[in-house]
């Protein structure tokens, strides 16, 4: 059995961690835990992480939290000075750009997602919508200006940098990005990656199983 164990349903951030581990060919074991009172906050996981979110790891004992935490833990674990920077320099835009994604985009894409995809079409609000991409569109074009001269955000190969940011904003690619064509370009390029493939196939899989209610209770929490 693996050593690593991946603890949460793919539709949530442990998207980040199974697209990690399948760039990184890890044999690990995938618990798809799910959300809520049944799930990441049931007395037993609580025990592993007590914010009851998700995902978590575990790696033989070595217990971690926070979805990119954990892909920059397993990218430098697993591929220190290729998909995980070699400088000093290099690792501090990774952690730059991964703090980026989570402080500037993570929750405008996924309110947009929501009330542009997932619920269902009669509980979309049209003005959430909205307000989401007014909120989305200064830091987006600061991302397609950082892709204008590169292909990745850290140069010319794909790293750990660009796994994080294309995967917080992984739903942006049923928006509109014909105003921000070196962003729509890098996206599309990230996505079709046959690790990330592979990991959105199980996402999307997650999506099409979820009951309305518990996308009632994702929106509920994800508000602007």
């Amino acid at each position: 059995m693996s050593g690593l164990r991946i603890y949460g349903i793919a539709r949530t951030r442990a998207f980040r961690a199974l697209w990690m581990a399948k760039e990184l060919g890890l044999d690990y074991e995938h618990l798809p835990i799910e959300i809520g009172d049944a799930g990441a906050r049931s007395p037993e996981f609580l025990a592993i992480n007590p914010n009851g979110r998700l995902p978590v790891i575990i790696d033989d004992r070595f217990v971690l939290f926070e979805s990119l935490a954990i892909t920059l833990y397993l990218a430098k674990k697993h591929a220190s000075g290729k998909l995980y920077p070699a400088t000093l320099e290099a690792e501090a835009k990774a952690w730059q750009w991964s703090f980026w994604a989570i402080s500037e985009v993570d929750r405008g894409v996924n309110i947009w997602s929501l009330h542009a995809v997932r619920l269902p079409p009669a509980e979309r609000d049209a003005a959430k919508r909205e307000e989401a991409l007014m909120v989305l569109a200064a830091p987006f074009k600061v991302l397609d200006a950082a892709l204008a001269a590169q292909p990745y955000l850290l140069g010319g190969e794909f790293t750990v940098a660009d796994l994080n940011v294309a995967a917080v904003i992984s739903r942006a690619i049923d928006m509109d990005l014909s105003a921000l064509p070196d962003l729509k370009a890098w996206l599309t390029r990230c996505l079709e990656r046959p690790a990330a493939r592979a990991a959105l196939a199980l996402k999307s899989k997650a999506d099409n199983e979820t009951p309305p209610e518990v996308t009632r209770r994702i929106a509920r929490i994800n508000r602007p």
